[in-house]
């Protein structure tokens, strides 16, 4: 096997950032891409960083309205500490500014809630294709 060809199969880290227990334990059940491997679970951008020096993740969901630290700020300090990490921004805020604000920070794709488990498959096989 080529190092090209292991690197493709390569298991993929997951932390999942929600303030809702609901909405976390939705997405670890409802993500189906083999790849992915739940390493953490947060429920604001503080538990998110400190999980995220723990745990090293590839892959992060995360959650723009939460207390202590929004994911807005989560995602620029996320970055910050590793540039190549893949951050699905999942949330209500369907505001266009609040979507922008958040890949100008460092953020690779956006998701609206509510979702369905396609939507959210789909927009996590998007984000991981290039990795």
């Amino acid at each position: 096997m080529s190092t090209a060809a292991h690197e493709i199969a390569r298991p993929l880290k997951l932390l999942i950032v929600d303030d809702s227990n609901v909405i976390r334990r939705r997405i670890e059940r409802s993500q189906q891409i083999d790849r992915l491997e739940v390493v953490g679970l947060a429920s604001n951008g503080l538990e998110a960083i400190e999980t995220f020096r723990n745990t090293d993740p590839d892959v992060v969901t995360m959650d723009i309205t939460m207390p202590q630290m929004d994911g807005i700020e989560c995602v620029e300090r996320l970055v910050a500490m590793k540039p190549h990490v893949l951050i699905l921004v999942i949330s209500a805020l369907a505001d266009k500014a609040t979507a922008v604000e958040a890949m100008e920070k460092g953020a690779n794709g956006f998701l609206n809630k509510p979702f369905t488990d396609r939507q959210l498959n789909d927009a996590l096989l998007e984000l991981i294709a290039g990795a």
